[in-house]
């Protein structure tokens, strides 16, 4: 029996174009998160593609700057797919941002020069400073 539908294109559904961007750790030792949007990749991968969801932290090619804008001090991972409908994503606060794994809590500080940058773009971030002792 033929259906009467056209057969279905991966690559004319915008989902699943937006899928084959997801973002994964290549290994599992080494891995950082980027301080505001709590994307983990390793520190290779920062620095070859930079941070897909903030490129205005200009990562790409600059290792300087992946290790003032990362941190390898977090807890927990998720894996999200479809960040727009993952109540996982909206509790984690990363459901505007694209498919990947994400970090549950962050620990770090930006430099103040990067604060004061974002702060004048308006622009929010996910790290929090270490507890004091």
């Amino acid at each position: 029996m033929a259906s009467s539908e056209e057969p279905y294109d991966e690559e004319e559904d915008p989902a699943v174009a937006e899928l084959s961007e997801a973002v994964a750790p290549s290994s599992m030792r080494g891995i950082r998160a980027c301080k505001r949007c709590g994307i983990l990749k390793t520190i290779d991968q920062f620095i070859k593609d930079g941070c897909e969801n903030c490129p205005f932290l200009d990562l790409m090619e600059n290792p300087e700057r992946c290790n003032a804008c990362t941190t390898a001090f977090f807890e927990g991972q998720a894996a999200v797919m479809d960040p727009r409908v993952s109540w996982a994503a909206k509790w984690i606060r990363c459901d505007n941002y694209l498919p990947g794994v994400y970090a549950i809590s962050v620990t770090g500080q930006f430099d103040r020069e990067i604060e004061e940058d974002l702060e004048n773009r308006g622009i929010r971030w996910r790290c929090r400073p270490a507890p004091s002792k």
